[in-house]
């Protein structure tokens, strides 16, 4: 049994069905530039505006599991089974102590993208399971795993909007010239609705000077929104997910909380 508790099915108003939930994937195919911390951080952020929110873990990792308190490896269903057409994407829910729900990822993630390559309309799974979903919920947030692979292309044709998590050093930027170039083909051939929202700026650090240069540099060089504030740099990060929270729980006045808070507070408005 997973340390998070089963969900029940939810009742919600007709108004609430029509409209449908925003779902945001936030995706970098570089590793460590705090993707996992960003979602869960975003998505306590935006259950504390009263939002319903659902996180789905599609990194077979499962960092975003372990963060908010689900042993991966006492998970019995989870996105793999719901990617391979095993069970329904409800089935997979389970209740976080960060007032989220999330559909948990666990190691077996890892060989479905293998299983869907020669599948019809690949890229389109992910967003016909969550489909049934999206009248539970008012934002979905999709933490994607570091590739640009079948599963982030998933990830990007099922979203609305795309955050990009990009630490502010300079080699940081390779990595976010190629993520676009892949958007723009999401965008021109499996989903026009795509809208990138915006660079988030991760691991700042305002007393370095190389830090500010690209702080200022990243909005110019590519054209996008850059988000604000940046998320500063602080061990509070590392020490959430040991007790299966999000920093808006476990240092909740701490500057990376805060920065988060204001962050989705700017985000919410178009949700």
């Amino acid at each position: 049994m997973a340390r998070g508790q089963a969900r029940g099915t939810r009742t919600t108003s007709a108004e609430q069905r029509r409209r449908g939930a925003t779902v945001i994937a936030v995706a970098n195919q570089k590793g460590g530039v705090a993707k996992t911390t960003s979602v869960a951080s975003l998505g306590a952020a935006f259950a504390e505006h009263g939002k319903r929110v659902l996180l789905v873990d599609l990194d077979a990792q499962a960092c975003l599991t372990f963060s908010l308190g689900v042993d991966p490896d006492e998970v019995e269903t989870s996105i793999n089974e719901v990617l391979l057409g095993k069970v329904d994407a409800a089935e997979a829910r389970v209740a976080c102590e960060d007032g989220v729900d999330l559909i948990p990822s666990m190691i077996e993630l890892a060989g479905a993208e293998a299983q869907l390559l020669p599948r019809p309309g690949r890229e389109y799974v992910l967003r016909t399971a969550l489909e049934p979903l999206t009248g539970d919920y008012d934002v979905i947030l999709i933490d994607c795993s570091p590739s640009l692979g079948v599963l982030t292309l998933n990830a990007l044709t099922a979203a609305h909007g795309l955050v990009i998590p990009m630490p502010c050093e300079m080699l940081s930027h390779r990595g976010v010239g190629q993520l676009l170039d892949t958007v723009a083909d999401v965008q021109r051939i499996l989903n026009r609705d795509l809208e990138v929202l915006g660079i988030l700026p991760t691991m700042y650090d305002g007393r370095s000077n190389h830090a500010q240069a690209v702080l200022a540099d990243v909005g110019e060089r590519y054209d996008l929104p850059v988000l604000s504030p940046p998320i500063p740099k602080t061990v509070r990060f590392a020490e959430a997910p040991a007790v299966g929270r999000s920093i808006l729980t476990t240092a909740r006045t701490s500057r990376g909380a805060k920065a988060y808070r204001d962050v989705a507070a700017a985000l919410v408005k178009s949700l």
